[in-house]
């Protein structure tokens, strides 16, 4: 297994803007000073955490999807993040996790954040998406799911004995006012699951005015901060080391003693 390059964009957004966000990130990701293999864009990046689907969701066939696939074929990356969708008269925050031939994955975000209403307008996700690459598996979670350990707990393949997952990213749009928990949820994720954290933020004023500082973050299996970014915009370009993560696995093999459990739907 070989080492993975990764990309984080932590950017302002548009509020409820499509075709200006979808402009904005063509831009960002046509400037990537480096080769890379997976690019991060924050959470709702083509309209802002915005709880008007009735208004701004497209079908899986919209000009945002169109997007993705058309710029992960041209820069020959995977590219993800997640986008209003409408799909059989539902409304879902969904995750897409788009490959350079045009195959892809989705996640539906489990945990709405009632505090804001979420769970008025879009539907929960009942299902993880755990995508390979290279010989990494990476766990993909949306913004609130952060504060629930259980749905993102590493645990080892009983028919191998290896971890579910290498990577645990959380695609966001997480307010300045709760960034506190941010960082230390995500130090904690790291940690305990005994893998490279990653979470993408936005910055900015949003259209509710409610201010975003990004500390977008990429965390090592223990707890090392590797980036964080506040308040600005930014492009960061990392390689992920397969020799560090399976070093820490070997050196202090925890994840064999963790609890056996079952989420319940």
């Amino acid at each position: 297994m070989s080492d993975l390059k990764v990309t984080l964009i932590q950017s302002e957004l548009y509020w409820e803007n499509i075709d200006a966000n979808l402009r904005m990130f063509d831009e960002k990701i046509n400037n990537i000073g480096e080769r890379t293999e997976v690019v991060f864009l924050p959470e709702m990046f083509s309209t802002g955490f915005s709880m008007a689907p009735e208004r701004l969701a497209q079908t899986m066939d919209g000009t945002a999807f169109q997007w993705m696939k058309k710029k992960a074929a041209e820069k020959n990356i995977i590219l993800t993040g997640s986008l209003i969708i409408e799909e059989n008269g539902h409304y879902l925050n969904r995750l897409v996790w788009m490959l350079p031939n045009g195959t892809y994955g989705t996640y539906d975000k489990r945990h709405l954040f009632g505090y804001a209403g979420e769970h008025e307008h879009y539907e929960g996700g009942s299902k993880r998406l755990i995508a390979s690459v290279k010989g990494w598996k990476i766990n993909l979670n949306i913004c609130y799911d952060l504060r629930f350990p259980v749905w993102a707990r590493n645990t080892l393949q009983p028919e191998t004995g290896a971890p579910t997952y290498d990577v645990l990213v959380y695609v966001a749009n997480w307010p300045e006012r709760r960034n506190t928990a941010w960082k230390s949820l995500l130090r904690a994720r790291a940690i305990e699951n005994q893998c490279y954290a990653i979470g993408v933020n936005r910055v900015g004023n949003d259209g509710n005015n409610i201010y975003h500082s990004g500390d977008s973050s990429l965390i090592d299996p223990m707890g090392e901060i590797i980036y964080e970014k506040a308040h600005d915009q930014d492009i960061f370009t990392y390689t992920l080391q397969r020799e560090h993560l399976d070093d820490v696995r070997k050196k202090i093999p925890f994840l064999k003693d963790a609890d056996v459990f079952t989420i319940l739907d």
